[in-house]
């Protein structure tokens, strides 16, 4: 039985089979070099055990936004060069992701050979995920699976349209993202706590909303906070606010009392009056935000209670930072807690899973994100699926 009722490679005979693989290397790159290789490593044990088991390997990705033209800035061949560094095994390359190009190339592949396509989105058939070029993809291979989650709320034909067209899987890193997503919000350990912070709410409500209705505590930081101050009467003097959206935030309240779950708001905040590495700061109580100041991040007493909650909870979803943690002093709310749960998580106490946004940066910043139980790479994605949506990409692999 796969992973949720989600077929895996297990569940396929690759053996002497042409397999395509979806992967997102939309990685960074600079002057034709790959700068950030984390994805790419990421895929590497579902590349290594298809290969091992004598498959042919085809892999598949988009990268940057051509806009269905062939834009040779944005051309895979260096990702397959960095993967060919990684794995010390030659990775061929096809100038083509469909059509002569990969037919030939896929022709001259030998049983656990590794193929790298030309970039998906040369081709507009690709976002407009149309029958055809779903179809062309098709006609290349046996089998397919899908191994790049960052990708799977686009309906596409790589990631949606090849996958009703041949038996289809998850990949390991696939598998291991839904295993944790469901751990975490499908079926969670309870008490469930959640942390959302970031900017804005207008870009989270759906997220919130979800939440409220599924967690036990829901901690909401960053500037997003100010706003479910600001809804309840209290000013929030220069701080980033979205007052059209006060009666959005009272009603997050009210579905979170419905439901029973312990919404945590700041208590006492950090306010300064510039922007800025070690402006002149001060800690004051949430309702008592001098007009010439923003809040920059919470403070103190805020920071004690959510790692109570924390240390209340079996399991904890993370998006989003609790302040401006690119800019110290302002980072250190964000810094304590996230380090107070991987404390936890180091304890065998804690079930701890991030993504989405900033968030990766803001763990990466305190230090932890190798001890965290899991933290997602997938921005959009992530949020789609913490906000109860379903992914295409993902819903083309049910069993």
């Amino acid at each position: 039985m796969g992973v949720a009722g989600y077929r895996t490679i297990d569940d396929l005979d690759v053996a002497g089979k042409r397999v395509l693989v979806r992967v997102d290397f939309n990685v960074p790159m600079q002057n034709g070099e790959v700068t950030d290789a984390t994805r790419i490593e990421r895929a590497l044990p579902t590349i290594d055990a298809l290969a091992a088991r004598g498959a042919k390997v085809i892999l598949l990705s988009h990268y940057g936004r051509p806009n269905g033209e062939r834009n040779e800035g944005m051309s895979l061949r260096p990702a397959a060069e960095k993967l060919a560094e990684l794995r010390g095994r030659p990775v061929a390359f096809a100038a083509d992701c469909i059509d002569g190009p990969a037919a030939d190339a896929i022709a001259a592949l030998r049983d656990g050979d590794l193929l790298m396509l030309e970039n998906t989105r040369f081709h507009a058939g690709e976002e407009a995920n149309e029958p055809a070029f779903a179809r062309a993809l098709a006609a290349n291979a046996d089998a397919y699976v899908n191994d790049a989650f960052s990708a799977a709320h686009r309906a596409h034909g790589s990631t949606e349209g090849v996958a009703r067209l041949l038996p289809s899987a998850a990949g390991k890193a696939m598998e291991r993202e839904l295993d944790y997503l469901a751990a975490a919000l499908s079926a969670p350990e309870r008490p469930l706590a959640c942390v959302v912070g970031g900017a804005k709410v207008s870009t989270k409500i759906e997220l919130l909303v979800n939440l409220a209705a599924r967690a036990d505590a829901l901690i909401v930081g960053g500037g997003m906070a100010n706003t479910f101050l600001f809804a309840q009467g209290m000013s929030v003097g220069a701080s980033l606010c979205e007052p059209g959206l006060a009666a959005t935030a009272l009603e997050i309240i009210r579905q979170a009392q419905a439901s029973g779950c312990e919404l945590v708001l700041p208590t006492d905040v950090v306010v300064a009056q510039a922007f800025r590495a070690h402006a002149p700061h001060e800690v004051v109580a949430a309702d008592a935000t001098p007009a010439d100041k923003m809040i920059l991040d919470i403070g103190p007493d805020s920071v004690d209670r959510i790692a109570d909650v924390i240390a209340r909870a079996k399991t904890l979803v993370w998006n989003g930072p609790l302040g401006a943690f690119e800019i110290p002093p302002f980072d250190t709310a964000t810094i304590e807690a996230a380090r107070f749960a991987a404390r936890r998580v180091k304890d065998g106490m804690l079930t701890a899973v991030a993504g989405g946004g900033d968030t990766v940066a803001a763990l990466n910043h305190a230090g932890v994100t190798d001890e965290f139980s899991y933290v997602s790479t997938a921005g959009g994605a992530f949020l789609e699926w913490m906000e109860g949506k379903a992914l295409p990409g993902v819903e083309a692999l049910r069993r």
